[in-house]
């Protein structure tokens, strides 16, 4: 019992924590529901034993580069770095780091191209909070292995500048039948993933409201997207 519970010991010890950094900076609209996306984070860090930072400070951000593994952007908006922070961030990704953005960080840092590709499109314009069905267009990748096929749920449905289909992989999309004031009728992603500068970027479209950051099947989500941004799964 004692060499088996050494052993495992060892074992936990060898394995290096999850770096998570995540920044919520807003030079824009403020979401109220950063305070509850942050103590999502708290909780996963707490059960996932993650090494969390959390910062609305661009020079602590750059600071804490170096201990994070995935970079959270959390309903961030506007102008957030300034061009040096900005190739620091770029620097650290490209070093095979990761990305995870949530609602607003598609909001965010229209003058950065690079940003641009990282996140995949950026936020156009938004109907009222409805209900509307999500499909899930892959349930065997690993941040969505396990969700439904279809799964209705409320929140704020983003379109985007641009159709972001064929320059990431869309792990989801909107039906723009089920709710009202989709101008992306044709194809609306919500949520995609890809390989991109030497790292790992996921966005969802997911998160304006409070009660995003209890429901099961988005903790979920942003769990495996956070895992395998950061070469875990």
């Amino acid at each position: 019992m004692f060499v088996a519970a050494l052993i495992l010991a060892t074992q936990q010890v060898s394995i290096p924590e999850l770096g998570v950094l995540v920044f919520s900076k807003t030079a824009g609209y403020r979401h109220a529901s950063i305070e509850d996306g942050k103590k999502m984070f708290i909780d996963l860090a707490s059960k996932n034993a993650w090494m969390l930072q959390i910062t609305e400070d661009s020079d602590e951000f750059v600071r804490d580069l170096p201990r994070a593994k995935v970079v959270v952007f959390l309903s961030t908006t506007g102008d957030i770095l300034d061009d040096q922070q900005q190739k620091a961030f770029e620097d650290w990704y490209r070093k095979g780091h990761g990305y995870v953005g949530i609602h607003a960080a598609a909001d965010t840092e229209y003058d950065w191209p690079w940003y641009g590709e990282l996140v995949g499109a950026w936020f156009k314009r938004h109907p009222q909070i409805q209900k509307a069905t999500v499909v899930f267009e892959d349930t065997r990748h690993p941040i969505t292995k396990g969700m439904p096929q279809t799964m209705e749920r409320t929140d704020e449905w983003y379109d985007y500048r641009v159709d972001p289909r064929g320059a990431v992989y869309v792990l989801a999309h909107l039906d723009p039948s089920s709710y009202q004031g989709s101008q992306m009728p044709d194809d609306h992603p919500i949520a995609w993933c890809h390989e991109f500068d030497g790292g790992r970027a996921f966005y969802t479209g997911f998160g304006h409201t409070s009660e995003s950051y209890t429901e099961t099947a988005f903790v979920k989500l942003i769990t495996n997207a956070v895992l395998w941004a950061g070469h875990r799964i």
